[in-house]
This record gives structure tokens, C-alpha cells and sequence, in this order.
């Protein structure tokens, strides 16, 4: 067996090549297509993009200089350890923005006697692309504990206050008021500026989403059968699907003969194989499918992960 020591190590390392993708799909998405596209956006990138549209000046150097009395306001609230990762996700993701910068706007067109920004003209694809990349990678920050920053310290403070609300909303509403100064900033084509910049917000946000929680969703199955069969299912959930299954016992209202409930949680792209199963084993079986957004427990959530 691994050791404690080297579980820790395995997990560190692993949390942090996570977070080093997450930084290079993130600053990707910014520099390659927001920028490149004239495009605004949220939270202290977004400021940086306008400030970046007005003066010149480095999006990745302004990024880092707004989030210094944020990350201490961060180490004040969530700890030291998040400090760091936060700390190791705003130095590497604006490094990687400036040197996005010198490499398409000076070293490159050197070379090749070309600029190769924007890839595209079209502000559809830059919106649309720019948004799911920052989406994808602050997704994939966020779930290991971390954030870039910015609003994001201001965002994961208010969902601790206001825990029913997502943190991809949260984060929404914050990148609209931002976005909403980006009108000043862009001189030129400014409606269609706003429009899509907006539009990249809202493809942030359900990216964003869907990379924080998807991954904690699965179908929450109710099956109603037969005792035998529904015995037989149950053995075949456990072998064939590697997933647990709980009986409860009931009664039908109008024969009123005993039944057996078999309760299963299992992940959406196992779902289809357990319908199949099912139906082989009992064609009069009535099943209850919902979708459950968190499940805690053995190979899902643990129970004392920090909420996001």
C-alpha cells in the first residue's frame, strides 16, 4: 500500500498540472481571442481589457498588479494554502498572457514578417471560443481549490453567504457590471462590441459551470419490481456496472402486494446500460429517473470537500 506521504505528493502534483492547464486554456482564451478579437470581459481580466484597449499597456501585467491587495484579502479569508495556488495560478497565467504578447505582437511578426492575431475576424468565433477556454480553465482551477484572483476572491466570498446561488451566476453578475463599463472603453463598433462580449459571458459562465459541477452529477434511478427480480438486478448493478444499490422495501397501493424499491445513483454515461439491465431482467419494472446535481459519498464527493 502507498504510503500517507505519497498519496500527498500524488495528489499535490496532480492538483497542480491540473491548475497549470487550467492557466494555459485561461490565458489562452483571453490573449488568442478575446484580445485579439477587440473583445472586453469579466473580472480583473476584464479590467485589464479595457484598460489594455485604452492605454496598450500589458493585459497580463495589469492583471497581476490589480490582484495584489485582493490575494491579501484572499490569504485574510480562505488561508494560506489558498493563498499559494492562487498566488502560483495569477503569476503563471499572466506570465504566460505577456509572453502570449511578445511572442504574437513582436517576436513572431519579426520572424515571419507576419501577425498571425486575430486568427479570426469574425467576433462570433472570438466570443464564442474566447469564452469557453476562459470558462474551461477557470472551471478546472476552481475545482482544485484555487481561483485567479480578481473577483474571484469577491465571488467565492459571496457564494459562502449565499450558498444557494452557483458560483457561474455570482461570477455572471459581476462580469456584467464590468462589462457594462467596456461601453466608454471601445470606440468603435461599440453595440456589436457589447453584444458579444456579453455573449462570451454568458458561454463563460455555462462552461464554468459545467466544468465545477458536471462532473458531481449523475441519475438518481428508482427501480419498482418483483422481489426475484428485483434481486437479480440488483446483483447485476453491482457486477457489471460497479455501482452500489440500496433496497427499500414497499408495498403497491392498488394490488397491495409487497415489492421491492432498488435505489441507484450512477453517473449518465452508465445510465443506459442499467435501463438495459432492467429491461432484461424485468420488462414490468417501474423505474423513477432525476437527475442529482451533488452526490456525497464513496466514489462521488467527499462529504467534507469545501463547497464551490
Amino acid at each position: 500500500m502507498k504510503s500517507e506521504k505519497r498519496l500527498k505528493t500524488e495528489d499535490f502534483i496532480k492538483r497542480y498540472l491540473i491548475i497549470t492547464l487550467g492557466c494555459v486554456l485561461y490565458a489562452a482564451g483571453v490573449v488568442i481571442f478575446l484580445q485579439a478579437g477587440n473583445l472586453a470581459g469579466g473580472g480583473a481580466t476584464g479590467i485589464a481589457l479595457i484598460i489594455n484597449e485604452v492605454t496598450g499597456f500589458s493585459t497580463g501585467i495589469t492583471t497581476f498588479i490589480i490582484n495584489v491587495p485582493l490575494m491579501l484579502w484572499g490569504w485574510k479569508v480562505f488561508g494560506k494554502e489558498f493563498f499559494f495556488s492562487t498566488l502560483y495560478v495569477i503569476a503563471f497565467s499572466s506570465l504566460l498572457m505577456w509572453l502570449a504578447d511578445k511572442a504574437f505582437l513582436e517576436w513572431i511578426p519579426e520572424i515571419y514578417g507576419k501577425n498571425f492575431l486575430p486568427l479570426t475576424n469574425n467576433m462570433l468565433i472570438n466570443a464564442v471560443t474566447g469564452g469557453a477556454l476562459f470558462g474551461l480553465g477557470m472551471g478546472l482551477i476552481f475545482r482544485c481549490g484555487s481561483s485567479s484572483g480578481g473577483t474571484d476572491i469577491p465571488v467565492k466570498v459571496l457564494k459562502k453567504k449565499f450558498r444557494h446561488i452557483s458560483t457561474g451566476i455570482i461570477s455572471m453578475i459581476s462580469d456584467v457590471l464590468i462589462v457594462a463599463c467596456s461601453v466608454f472603453a471601445y470606440k468603435e463598433n461599440t453595440l456589436e462590441v457589447l453584444f458579444f462580449t456579453v455573449l462570451s459571458v454568458v458561454v463563460f459562465t455555462f462552461v464554468f459551470d459545467k466544468v465545477l459541477y458536471g462532473g458531481n452529477s449523475a441519475k438518481m434511478v428508482f427501480i419498482v419490481s418483483e422481489s426475484a427480480y428485483a434481486q437479480s438486478i440488483c446483483d447485476r448493478v453491482l457486477k457489471e456496472l460497479d455501482a452500489g444499490a440500496t433496497f427499500i422495501d414497499a408495498r403497491g397501493g392498488y394490488t397491495g402486494e409487497d415489492k421491492k424499491v432498488l435505489l441507484c445513483v450512477v453517473k449518465p454515461i452508465v445510465y443506459p446500460r442499467l435501463r438495459d439491465i432492467v429491461r432484461e431482467e424485468d420488462k414490468k419494472a417501474f423505474m423513477i429517473v432525476s437527475s442529482a446535481k451533488e452526490i456525497y459519498g464513496e466514489g462521488y464527493l467527499s462529504p467534507d470537500k469545501e463547497e464551490i
